[in-house]
């Protein structure tokens, strides 16, 4: 058994032949499936105006999803709080909690989730909340939050002379609903240490700031409520297959997809056969092999051992594993695969083999 938690990220990418709706409806019955394989989380990603993924409304996927599982913790990867109010936020998610009580994860990003005319699009009036109100957006959020669970004054949510004092997010109850910090760089581990919450790194963003990012985040760390000490989780690329070619098979429609987002052409993913059939240009090749190399792909020991070496290196406590495979059944055959590598609970006999020629 690992001494990691493990977790799925999904983002509901869309493929060339399938539809936006098609790619919801996998996403669901992939988090159907891995319900039953002892994963702990299953986190939906928030994206807006992009032909590559369909997950625009990750509180609705929640709901729909925590109705239809039993044991996995739902929650989002993450809400761009940018966009919203934070009371809104917190109406949403104290919902959620009464809905699927003890099962619902808050996960927050302050980055747009699109271009800057979807972002101006989303707000309910005529400009974008800048970047630095987010520290406010944030600290508001969590009074909402922790006013709903009765707190006042000095004991949390709202100050006695705070303007929104006996302002509740209802449902209220004793339901808590865990906020985690989602980040690629440096904003996102500042703002999770000054708020004492644990902190989620998107090394499939960005591999490269990983050390700097955690330093910041241990080296400024506040006790809160929530934790008293820091807790880290990191979402990674990973795939698993039985053989090593058959994971580069799988693997390709992806690295060739983040091939074309680097050169900002990026569209929907392509198929695994259009995938083999992708002529790859002077500029592709190098990307290609940068993708390839920062990626976790391959049999599940070799996957494993790398997940284990980042974590012991880094103290991690928690994975995130995002599979972006255009074949639902390869996908949940990789995460079959990553469930028996690391002796996860539910998974009981090895996957069938999905060779490149079925």
């Amino acid at each position: 058994m690992t001494q990691f938690s493990l977790n799925a990220l999904d983002q509901s990418a869309i493929v060339t032949n399938a539809s936006p709706a098609q790619a919801v409806a996998e996403t669901v019955a992939l988090a159907e499936h891995l319900d039953t394989l002892g994963y702990s989380r299953f986190w939906l990603a928030e994206h807006h105006n992009t032909s590559s993924f369909a997950g625009a409304a990750p509180e609705i996927l929640i709901s729909h999803i925590a109705a239809r599982t039993k044991n996995l913790s739902i929650g989002s990867g993450g809400i761009m709080l940018p966009h919203y109010s934070p009371l809104k936020v917190a109406e949403q998610f104290r919902m959620l909690a009464a809905l699927a009580p003890g099962r619902i994860d808050l996960g927050l990003g302050r980055a747009p989730g699109g271009d800057m005319r979807t972002a101006a699009a989303l707000q309910p009036g005529p400009k974008a909340w800048p970047p630095e109100v987010f520290p406010q957006q944030l600290e508001m959020l969590l009074q909402f939050l922790e006013d709903a669970n009765g707190l006042s004054g000095q004991a949390g949510g709202f100050p006695d002379d705070h303007p929104y004092q006996g302002l509740h997010a209802q449902p209220m109850g004793d339901e808590q609903v865990p906020v985690w910090m989602l980040g690629s760089g440096g904003d996102g581990a500042i703002h999770a240490a000054q708020h004492g919450l644990p902190y989620v790194y998107a090394h499939f963003i960005n591999p490269d700031n990983l050390d700097s990012a955690l330093s910041a985040y241990r080296t400024h760390f506040k006790p809160s409520r929530q934790n008293q000490t820091p807790r880290v989780a990191l979402a990674a690329s990973v795939l698993v297959a039985e053989t090593q070619e058959e994971a580069d098979y799988f693997a390709r429609p992806r690295n060739i997809w983040a091939s074309q987002l680097m050169q900002n052409k990026a569209g929907r993913f392509p198929t695994l056969d259009e995938a083999q059939d992708w002529p790859v240009t002077p500029q592709d090749a190098p990307l290609l092999a940068q993708l390839e190399a920062r990626s976790l792909t391959g049999t599940p020991d070799k996957v494993m051992t790398q997940l284990t070496a980042m974590v012991e290196a880094h103290k991690i406590d928690e994975i995130f594993a995002l599979t972006l495979i255009p074949d639902l059944e390869a996908r949940k055959r990789s995460y079959e695969w990553l469930a028996k590598a690391a002796g996860l609970q539910g998974q009981t006999s090895a996957p069938e083999s999905l060779t490149a020629a079925q």
